[in-house]
């Protein structure tokens, strides 16, 4: 099956938008039509191999679509569901056992890697392999083999193109006040840049009734945006 994809071909280069072959689905994945993607600053630099992921490459990690088909061992989503996509990881090791999967002992390899763990690659070209399974979805592609662990399900009428980016910049922000910091009601916060990351860590800070809430940027649309 072909599909067309955004594909990082070498260092500080543009991305080369282009027709790619997608594989067949494993047991455990699904496959997912991308409505929307957000777009990171971990993609320029994985692209400009400050991270070794192997180029050719599918980037892309804040993907957000429907599935077309899921994996012989899948049982809890359906074709037709709408998902949000985040990072993959193991859900074995004791980190994941914990409930703390952004510490899985396999986190870079299944993130970073571009394979799957068998060294395969759902993507080709020419039959090149092209890397994939980037954060577990590789959302620069029309259609992606996505790892079930890496999908949530949310609501039929769940605007994806807005709820795209939780799966990296907003978990990322709000994860880090709501699970790391833990302000107290009343606490003070100091968010030190209002970008994507930024912004959410001040929503969270609200959510945790912080008292005085403090945004820092050289960008005035950000600041009253963080209003």
């Amino acid at each position: 099956m072909k599909t067309t994809a955004a594909v990082a071909t070498a260092a500080e280069t543009p991305l080369t938008l282009t027709e790619v072959d997608i594989d067949e689905l494993r047991p455990d994945e699904l496959r997912v039509r991308m409505v929307a993607s957000g777009v990171c600053h971990t993609d320029a630099i994985v692209r400009d191999q400050w991270y070794p992921t192997p180029l050719p490459a599918v980037l892309g990690h804040e993907g957000a679509g429907v599935v077309e088909e899921v994996g012989a061992g899948v049982v809890d989503f359906a074709p037709g569901d709408r998902v949000l996509l985040s990072y993959s990881t193991c859900g074995h090791c004791r980190a994941c056992m914990e409930g703390a999967p952004a510490y899985c002992k396999d986190f870079f390899s299944l993130n970073f890697g571009g394979r799957r763990t068998d060294g395969s690659s759902a993507f080709t070209r020419d039959d090149e392999q092209v890397s994939s399974h980037f954060f577990g979805q590789s959302s620069f592609a029309a259609l992606a083999n996505v790892p079930v662990r890496c999908a949530v399900k949310v609501g039929a009428d769940a605007p994806l193109e807005t709820l795209a980016p939780l799966g990296c910049g907003i978990q990322t922000g709000a994860g880090a006040v709501l699970n790391v910091l833990r302000p107290e009601p009343g606490a003070t916060v100091v968010v030190f840049g209002a970008g994507a990351v930024g912004l959410s860590a001040v929503m969270a800070a609200k959510v945790a009734r912080a008292g005085t809430i403090i945004a820092v940027d050289m960008h005035e649309d950000r600041l009253r945006l963080s209003e």
